[in-house]
């Protein structure tokens, strides 16, 4: 964190490994992953796999690595993924999944990132020799830019049933699976009956510096390994970071509902601001936005105005802006936060 920046809300990867975390990663036992010889990794790999009601999983360097190997083994080039026109994978990750594995997305409009079964269908492509071949679907939760919207586990169930009847793969970007979890008071497996593939971020509310775990069914890892290795993601003595994982996991996975009623009482201290509008209507979890388009301030503007007030929230566009909370940002620090928005667009006097 920059030095003048007291409180940073502009994402949950703000987050740094606590004391605790630290021991248990310099104490790790290690060896070479790529050979299968480092127990920590494995034993995270492990114990994740468990969590999301998978066969197997395998530990790599981002949650974008993730889902590019994750469409890699599904796809092959000039098929298509069908996902939400505001899907992380669509819009965030460098159209890795066409640089790659030479696949396209057919999006679906949905303000919150959530769409059902019905609309996955329609947007399935007929069967053609001229027409993209549609071969997975992928849903994000939570969702991100649909302000931390947790899909219900029967909506995604019944959209991985539809999925496999018309011969699809589908996937979960689970980045923020383990918030809805937690949120919903439901096991993380509850949410992935059905799918081939999903993963978990650990360098986001669970505080790891760096790290994700993707899982599937053993065949469906066996290939990953494959892309892991060619897209560079072998990461030898991964015992270090693996230990922060299984650390977050027993320590800080609970903790996670403080997040969300974090950014409830965000939501609660700037409604009513002139000009302001906040989305979504009801904060579920860690992730809201500010519509700041009746001020008639550029958000830029008043995220430098944040910043000299030693507060950082996210810019998204002229007229938006992102706050996300987090385990380094405790309730106090979350309110002077939101008392430091509402002095810069509505100064007193």
């Amino acid at each position: 964190m920059s030095p003048h920046i007291e409180i940073d809300l502009i994402s949950d990867t703000s987050t740094r490994p606590s004391a605790g975390m630290l021991a248990a990663m310099t104490s790790a036992e290690t060896g070479d992953e790529q050979r299968y010889e480092d127990p920590t990794t494995r034993a995270l790999e492990a114990r994740v796999a468990e969590l999301l009601g998978m066969e197997a999983a395998v530990f790599l360097p981002s949650g974008t690595m993730c889902n590019q190997i994750a469409f890699l083994v599904h796809c092959r080039p000039g098929d298509e993924i069908i996902t939400a026109a505001n899907a992380h994978v669509f819009g965030s990750e460098g159209a890795g999944a066409a640089a790659l594995a030479g696949a396209q997305f057919r999006t679906i409009e949905t303000a919150d990132g959530i769409f059902d079964a019905d609309a996955f269908e329609a947007a399935l492509r007929a069967p053609r020799h001229r027409s993209p071949r549609s071969r997975v679907v992928s849903a994000e939760q939570t969702t991100n830019r649909g302000g931390g919207a947790i899909w219900p586990a029967h909506t995604l169930t019944a959209l991985a049933e539809r999925a496999a009847a018309h011969g699809l793969a589908a996937h979960i970007d689970g980045a923020r699976l383990l918030n809805a979890a937690t949120e919903e008071g439901v096991a993380p497996a509850s949410y992935t009956t059905g799918f081939a593939s999903v993963w978990i971020d650990l360098s986001k509310g669970l505080g790891c510096p760096v790290g994700a775990v993707l899982a599937g069914s053993r065949g469906f890892i066996e290939e990953a390994w494959f892309w892991k290795h060619r897209l560079g993601g072998a990461l030898r003595q991964s015992g270090f970071l693996a230990a922060a994982g299984l650390y977050a996991l027993r320590h800080n996975l609970e903790r996670l509902a403080e997040d969300h009623d974090n950014a409830r009482l965000f939501a609660r201290l700037v409604a009513g601001c002139p000009g302001v509008q906040v989305f979504p209507e009801q904060v579920r979890t860690n992730i809201l936005f500010l519509d700041v388009t009746g001020t008639g301030r550029d958000a830029s503007e008043l995220s430098r105005a944040l910043m000299a007030k030693g507060v950082r929230l996210g810019v998204e566009s002229p007229t938006r802006m992102r706050v996300v909370t987090h385990l380094d940002a405790p309730r106090a620090a979350v309110r002077r936060a939101a008392e430091a928005f509402l002095s810069v667009v509505a100064p007193a006097g």
